[in-house]
């Protein structure tokens, strides 16, 4: 072993080095189906208004650092009940990373469905904290209530985390059954709603109901990804206490600007939701035709998909060599065995897709 293979072992945490870091695979040249992103652009001469907005901005300052503007700007767009809290964050990740931090002690833990989005686990191990998956029910990915609040009763968690739709498998958890969750909770519950734009309900109406309710957001899947910018909401005592752990400066005056400049303009961003809601329904179709491959319900911007048992890897491999980019979650095991996720894409990347899969399945 070299010197600094021992420092490294004497002083990096054993739970840190067990850990992959976050990959994200290099997508140039390819038909880009993988990140759950908006396909569409803004139209030139909004680009050009946004250029124009961004050259009046002073590089040469800090930010403004609670970004007072956006968040208003944010609750009006939102539709954030009179009287909550809004903590920004660069990115929602950002925010995962403050409740975690804030709440971190130990022997405490921190809950969510399994699977679901693989930062809540990651940032418990960051922050040394125990992470409890519990599985989601294996025929349709739906919230096992019973043992979420069996879990709860035995784990007493920090903090529930509940991706409402969840990430990766699309599909938007009962209402009642959130509820029960959040009723049983002795912490914060934070439902995620990352992909409420192709959704039809969301809690943030439902605020003032909990004391222990915190709902998030981002900006990224309605077509800001690149900003980096996502928001929790909640009561105003909550949000005071994480707003202390925020790093100064955390939202640049660049994202700040762009956010404002185009949430004057959410009509567009709206049309672009509404195409890729529209759009996912004959993709779910297209995939339910072909033998073999299971799509999963979803509410969100990607469809997840089973293929035939043992194929998931040669398939997302000759859909990457056809120039096409999707999700592989067959490594994750469990629930994900032989899973896919693809993307809506625009009309023509998505029939581009489905001619590659074909063409990949007929190879079997």
């Amino acid at each position: 072993m070299s010197s600094i293979d021992q420092r490294i072992a004497q002083w990096i945490r054993p739970e840190i080095r067990a850990l992959s870091a976050y990959h994200v695979p290099d997508a140039a040249g390819l038909i880009k189906l993988d990140a759950m992103e908006n396909p569409y652009t803004w139209p030139d001469d909004l680009i050009r208004d946004w250029l124009d907005a961004l050259a009046a901005v002073p590089l040469n300052r800090y930010p403004d650092p609670g970004a007072a503007a956006l968040r208003q700007r944010l609750g009006t767009a939102f539709g954030i009940p009179d009287g909550m809290g809004l903590l920004l964050g660069n990115g929602s990740d950002e925010l995962i990373q403050m409740l975690a931090m804030a709440v971190a002690e130990p022997g405490r833990t921190i809950m969510a469905p399994e699977p679901g989005f693989v930062m809540y686990r990651m940032i418990a191990t960051f922050v040394g904290m125990e992470y409890i998956g519990v599985p989601l029910r294996a025929a349709d990915f739906s919230l096992d209530r019973e043992a979420m609040l069996q879990a709860i009763a035995r784990h007493q968690p920090a903090i529930v985390f509940l991706a409402y739709p969840n990430n990766p498998t699309g599909n938007q958890f009962a209402q009642d059954d959130v509820h029960a969750v959040i009723e049983a909770a002795p912490g914060l519950v934070v439902v995620d709603e990352a992909y409420a734009a192709f959704a039809d309900h969301s809690f943030l109406d439902e605020l003032h109901r909990y004391d222990n309710l915190l709902v998030m957001r981002t900006v990224s899947k309605m077509g800001l990804a690149g900003l980096r910018l996502g928001l929790l909401a909640g009561a105003q005592p909550w949000i005071e206490q994480l707003d202390k752990i925020r790093l100064p400066y955390n939202i640049n005056v660049l994202t700040q600007a762009s956010a404002e400049f185009a949430l004057r303009h959410k009509a567009v961003l709206d049309r672009q939701t509404a195409a890729v809601r529209r759009d996912r329904e004959p993709l779910q179709q297209a995939l339910q035709r072909l033998d073999g491959v299971q799509p999963f319900p979803s509410q969100a911007n990607f469809i997840l998909f089973r293929t035939p048992p043992g194929t998931a890897d040669r398939l997302f491999a000759q859909l990457r060599a056809d120039g096409v980019l999707i999700k592989n979650l067959n490594g994750s095991g469990g629930l994900l065995a032989d899973c896919l996720r693809v993307t809506v894409g625009r009309p023509d990347e998505n029939d581009a897709f489905l001619a590659a899969l074909g063409r990949a399945l007929a190879q079997l």
